[in-house]
């Protein structure tokens, strides 16, 4: 009886983490560049049941397995290329391939990201907006005398009418993104940083984000769904206990 109350407790505690993960990608469905999580729980190891004769307590036959309480595992990102979207900004960029923009920070900290909807600062410094300032294939700031700028499939970027060159937008790429993390204002986190040779930099565009819709509905639905069946047995559980308790009491 109490390995079943445990049991759906950790079921529920599972489903409000994977419910908690299914909202944050909900809720950056328009965000630039963002890459959708994936939850995952796993089990304790799983128990061999066996089955006992009446007399001989020693000897026992296996008749199959059953797991012990929901623990949470990992959170996945999912990198793969989210669909280009046209909006006509010169300094809107897209990342087709392989490689995060170099966004630096204050006190020097650079993260890394696909949202390439950039601005210029007061001082003319190519900047993403509440992140900080666009870095060079040199990881050095950019800066730009104007916005009218026309940009080349490799990131070289020159001014629109004489096509004077100013700068190249720096792509850099991992060994393996699953050992980035992401902080709390939507950068990538890492180590190991090397210029990106396979990518393609389209200017007038943004990469939208790579959230299905329809799969994080279903996900949604699913884990509602399972959350409030073991809230419902979880108060037959406890009315049952609560009986037991009481009648054990009385004897």
């Amino acid at each position: 009886m109490f390995k079943g109350f445990y049991n759906l407790t950790s079921g529920m505690l599972s489903q409000g983490r994977r419910l908690d993960v299914v909202s944050h990608n909900m809720t950056n469905i328009s965000t630039a560049g963002y890459k959708a999580d994936t939850y995952k729980d796993s089990t304790f190891q799983d128990v061999i049941i066996s089955r006992l004769g009446n007399k001989d307590k020693i000897h026992s036959d296996p008749i199959g397995e059953e797991s012990y309480i929901l623990a949470p595992h990992e959170i996945f990102t999912d990198y793969t290329q989210g669909a280009p979207e046209e909006t006509g900004l010169p300094l809107d960029f897209c990342i087709q391939g392989e490689g995060f923009f170099c966004v630096s920070r204050e006190g020097g900290e650079t993260g890394y990201t696909r949202a390439g909807s950039f601005c210029l600062n007061d001082e003319g410094y190519l900047c993403l907006a509440g992140q900080g300032m666009v870095l060079d294939d040199n990881m050095q700031t950019i800066q730009l005398p104007t916005d009218k700028i026309y940009a080349d499939q490799f990131g070289n970027l020159y001014t629109e009418t004489n096509r004077n060159y100013l700068a190249t937008l720096g792509v850099y790429q991992f060994p393996d993104n699953n050992a980035l993390e992401r902080n709390d204002r939507g950068l990538f986190m890492g180590d190991g940083a090397q210029p990106s040779e396979d990518f393609r930099i389209r200017q007038g565009y943004i990469e939208r984000s790579n959230v299905d819709m329809t799969e994080v509905m279903v996900a949604m639905m699913t884990s509602e769904r399972a959350l409030q069946s073991a809230a419902e047995i979880l108060k037959m559980y406890d009315q049952v206990i609560t009986k037991a308790n009481t009648e054990l009491g009385r004897l």
